[in-house]
């Protein structure tokens, strides 16, 4: 398995990137609006690492991993078929790939396809 995406979502955004730049000596994006303005860092190995605010008031802090899959659609109707509640279904974001989430065993999960 390959981490695609990982993302966290947060209530500050600024200080989690800061403390994650502080750390690692990394530098993040500005805002990109395809992935609900997060702010990014490329992954050593690959993929990237995504820090935005909750996009709704239902939506609570979370890091979410996506593991990167040839089809997200068919990922994610599989997790579904073994007992996955889904509660994102699968979504082309332009220009940055396919995205489904489904909670498995309490954890939120991700599917990403390039």
């Amino acid at each position: 398995m390959k981490i695609g995406y990982l993302e966290i979502v947060t209530v500050d955004v600024a200080a989690t990137c800061g403390a994650l730049e502080a750390a690692h000596g990394a530098s993040f994006s500005e805002p990109c609006a395809a992935l609900g303005g997060a702010r990014t860092v490329e992954l050593e190995g690959g993929g990237r690492l995504g820090v935005r605010a909750p996009m709704h008031e239902a939506e609570v802090p979370v890091v979410r991993p996506y593991i990167n899959v040839s089809d997200a659609s068919a990922a994610v109707a599989a997790a579904e078929a073994r007992g996955a509640e889904v509660i994102h279904p699968a979504l082309e974001l332009p220009g940055e790939g396919t995205f489904a989430i489904y909670v498995g065993g309490g954890a939120q999960l991700g599917v990403w396809e390039d």
